[in-house]
């Protein structure tokens, strides 16, 4: 079961539950694959609002891998998530805002990327909050 205080998200991969979890490892693989020299600098790429398909398989590969599955990238490339590109992007988005921003209480029951949320729309998107910077006003996030 995922702990979204911990970091964790709960996905269905191929059919399968699974838990995402970008740890410190996974972070780590994430600086280097995106040439960032700090975790303040990989957050403010991710904050941009604009990923690649590759950016959206890094993130997602290290997120599987900090959940603790030995998967390589060519493997992660095949699974499939329930709802296509946008559910990926929306299991992205998650992740990256348990990660680095902050966390709401769990959603209820049920209501996990992956469990039937496939109507995860653009607005609902929102960018991590960038370790160091200003915070947002309320009402601005």
């Amino acid at each position: 079961m995922a702990n979204r205080r911990r970091g964790e998200i709960a996905a269905v991969v191929d059919g399968e539950p699974v838990v995402l979890c970008l740890t410190l490892g996974a972070l780590a693989e994430l600086e280097t694959a995106f040439g960032a020299p700090d975790l303040v600098a990989l957050a403010e790429r991710f904050s941009s609002g604009r990923l690649s398909a590759s950016d959206l398989l890094r993130i997602f590969a290290a997120g599987l891998r900090g959940g603790g599955r030995a998967i390589g990238d060519g493997e992660v490339a095949r699974l499939r998530v329930d709802g296509g590109l946008v559910g990926l992007a929306g299991l992205v988005a998650d992740l990256l805002e348990v990660t680095f921003g902050v966390v709401d209480d769990p959603p209820a029951a049920g209501a996990e990327h992956g469990c039937g949320d496939d109507d995860v729309s653009a607005s609902s998107v929102r960018p991590p909050i960038v370790p160091g910077a200003a915070s947002p006003s309320p009402g601005t996030r």
